[in-house]
């Protein structure tokens, strides 16, 4: 089923987004990438590789679901390094330039897709700031010097997950905003990138069916009547908060009227202009839809500002990108569907090669090219845009959870024993 209102303010908005991250077209800041999305312009990417014909490759010292970042001319990512949680920086070559060690790591719940090191480090070019399913969170020198540390786990109980803790902190102006959604007390606080203190704490709990407000998914940064705001997506419910203070701006529901439970919510939304894709339910168990709610409004939006909704296909763990005005969606099982965002209705759907193997990875585009990691190790690649091209299917030799990193035509890859570099 199909239900749609057209945007008016569609190409406005997509203008307006892409001023939110004034970076240098080289750093990749954070998990969704610099303007939050997943993709980035650019050209002469990877299409095909083999496993022992690279840049570079380093041992990493633990498993890690965490994805890297890049700024400049350092790479930032998080591991166990001997039971202990650990952020590392390399160089553009591989070669490790610091390793910080902090307390003692809680080991994954699910030893085959959970790590301890899950949330991905998030960067401003002065800072790096880190966080660990022990539930320290911490802010780093460029040098790797602790700047500040604190353990969320013992100052507010940890958190109550089936799985692994999955969010990762983003960053707005002065403040590191992280949420803990849980079947516990959930809420969203604004940390100061100072000294850590908290400058706001916004409870989030809504009574919904079990499971459902157990949130693995990140903050996604908008802009709300000129000011910095940003999107949760979790318990049934997306919300928008101010950044300035982490006051409620609006509210939607209405995702799962006939109550489903065990829909954690793990997919992150990515917006699209001036409307939010919001990934619903569970494609591993055929249970999944994709709903589009248009942004703005003040208080309940409910019944005001969906867009459509469709029960056609949906993602599960994987999140969608936004990319040159097109959203695109990567199945449990491999069905890549591009859509138009305005509407819902599918440009084309493809299938990459048949495998029993799901896709745990978010994927990435640069430059035209669609990855997409599977969890057995093979990334593939893919032209897109009016149709899609198959152009590679490279075996990595090891399981991958974390999202590959695009960056100054070259892309990195991290598996459970490693970071490689391609280009």
């Amino acid at each position: 089923m199909h239900v749609f209102r057209t945007s008016t303010s569609f190409a406005a908005a997509v203008l307006l987004s892409s001023t939110l991250s004034p970076l240098l077209a080289e750093d990749w800041p954070s998990w969704r990438g610099p303007s939050h999305n997943g993709s980035r312009a650019g050209e002469n990417y990877p299409t095909k590789w083999s496993a022992d014909k690279l840049a570079w490759k380093v041992a990493l010292p633990g498993k890690g679901a965490s994805c890297p970042v890049v700024w400049k001319d350092r790479i930032f990512l998080t591991a166990p390094n001997e039971g202990v949680d650990t952020a590392l920086a390399f160089d553009l070559d591989g070669k490790q330039i610091w390793k910080t060690e902090f307390g003692a790591e809680t080991k994954a719940k699910h030893m085959k897709l959970g790590t301890s090191s899950n949330a991905s480090p998030v960067t401003d070019g002065k800072s790096v700031f880190v966080y660990f399913k022990s539930g320290t969170f911490a802010a780093l020198e460029m040098d790797g010097k602790v700047r500040w540390k604190r353990n969320l786990a013992e100052e507010f109980g940890r958190q109550d997950l089936y799985w692994d803790q999955g969010s990762s902190p983003i960053l707005i102006g002065d403040l590191v905003i992280l949420p803990r959604l849980h079947s516990g007390d959930s809420w969203v606080a604004g940390f100061d990138k100072k000294d850590g203190k908290i400058r706001w704490k916004q409870k989030r709990n809504y009574k919904v069916p079990a499971e459902n407000d157990q949130g693995y998914t990140t903050p996604i940064p908008i802009r709300h009547d000129g000011k910095d705001a940003f999107l949760i997506w979790c318990s049934d419910h997306l919300t928008a908060y101010s950044a300035e203070d982490g006051s409620l701006l609006w509210s939607s529901g209405g995702f799962n009227p006939k109550g489903k439970k065990l829909w954690p919510p793990i997919a992150t939304p990515v917006v699209a202009g001036d409307i939010a894709i919001v990934p619903v339910g569970r494609d591993d168990r055929k249970q999944a839809e994709v709903h589009a709610v248009r942004l703005g409004g003040k208080g309940d939006v409910t019944k005001t500002h969906k867009a459509w909704d469709t029960s056609d296909f949906g993602v599960f763990v994987s999140s969608p990108i936004e990319y040159e005005e097109k959203v695109y969606l990567l199945r449990h099982k491999g069905e890549v569907v591009c859509l138009d965002p305005k509407t819902g209705k599918p440009h084309w759907t493809a299938k990459l090669p048949k495998s029993l193997i799901p896709y745990y990875a978010s994927p990435v585009i640069a430059g035209g090219i669609l990855y997409a990691p599977r969890e057995d190790g093979v990334v593939f690649s893919a032209r897109i845009g009016d149709k899609f091209e198959l152009l590679g299917e490279n075996d990595m030799g090891e399981q991958i959870l974390a999202t590959p990193v695009p960056f100054d035509g070259k892309l990195l890859i991290r598996t459970s024993g490693h970071l490689m570099c391609v280009k």
